[in-house]
C-alpha cells in the first residue's frame, strides 16, 4: 500500500489536527473514534505509517508525527483549508458548509490548481473557520486565543476560530449568528452576549468548539 492514499492522508491529517490547539497526542482508540473506523483498521494503518517513517508509536501509547509525517500532514491540511476558503469566497458557500466538500476535493486537486487558487485568493493566512493555513514548508501563525469554555466571566473577545469537527455544531452556531469575527461577551459558562445585546446559550460542546481573542 502506498502511503499517499486518501486513507493514509486522512490518518496523518487527523493526528496533526488533534494537537493543533491542545498539547496531548492522540491515542489509537481516539483516532478510531475520530475517523469512524474499527480499532483493527487503525492498528493496521499505524503499522504502515510507522514503517514508512511518518509516525512514531509504541504499543498502547499515543501517536506522534515524525518530521516527515508532519510535512505530509500539513500539506493535506493546507489543501483542505485553501479549498474551504475558495469555496466560500469564490463559489458562494457559507463557512459552515464547506468542510465535507473540502474533505472530498483535498485528495484530488493538483498542485498546479492549488497554487492558482492560492494566488486567486491572495495567499490567505486562515480558512473560513479561523484555522491558520500552513505555508508550503508547514509553518503557520496561530492566533493568541482562549477557548470559550475556559474564558473568564466578563471576557470580551472576537471569535477567531471555530472547530469544524462537528457539522451540527457549525449549523447551530450559524443559526445563532455566532461565527468567525463575531464579538462575544462571556456572561456565565455557556452564555454569551452578541454585539446587538442578544444573549445566546451554548451547549458545552459548542463552548469547547469556539476560540476567542485572548
Amino acid at each position: 500500500m502506498k502511503l499517499t492514499t486518501p486513507a493514509a492522508e486522512d490518518y496523518l491529517k487527523t493526528i496533526y489536527a488533534h494537537t493543533e490547539w491542545q498539547p496531548q497526542p492522540i491515542t489509537p482508540s481516539a483516532l478510531a473514534a475520530r475517523l469512524g473506523v474499527a480499532p483493527s483498521s487503525v492498528t493496521e494503518m499505524v503499522k504502515k505509517l510507522a514503517a514508512g517513517g511518518l509516525i512514531e508509536h509504541v504499543p498502547y501509547g499515543p501517536l506522534t508525527l515524525t518530521p516527515a509525517g508532519f510535512l505530509r500532514a500539513t500539506a493535506v491540511v493546507r489543501r483542505h483549508r485553501l479549498i474551504e476558503t475558495w469555496l466560500v469566497r469564490e463559489m458562494g458557500y457559507h463557512w459552515h458548509e464547506v468542510h465535507d466538500e473540502a474533505e472530498i476535493l483535498e485528495h484530488s486537486i493538483s498542485d498546479r490548481l492549488l497554487a492558482a487558487i492560492e494566488d486567486r485568493l491572495g495567499h490567505p493566512s486562515a480558512d473560513p473557520h479561523g484555522d491558520p493555513i500552513p505555508a508550503a514548508d508547514g509553518t503557520l501563525i496561530r492566533p493568541d486565543a482562549v477557548l470559550l469554555a475556559d474564558a473568564a466571566v466578563g471576557h470580551v473577545g472576537e471569535v477567531v476560530r471555530i472547530s469544524d469537527r462537528d457539522p451540527a455544531i457549525l449549523r447551530d452556531l450559524a443559526a445563532d449568528l455566532v461565527g468567525p469575527g463575531t464579538r462575544l461577551t462571556v456572561l456565565e459558562p455557556g452564555a454569551v452576549r452578541l454585539p446587538d445585546g442578544d444573549i445566546r446559550r451554548l451547549s458545552t460542546a459548542a463552548a469547547r468548539s469556539i476560540w476567542l481573542t485572548a
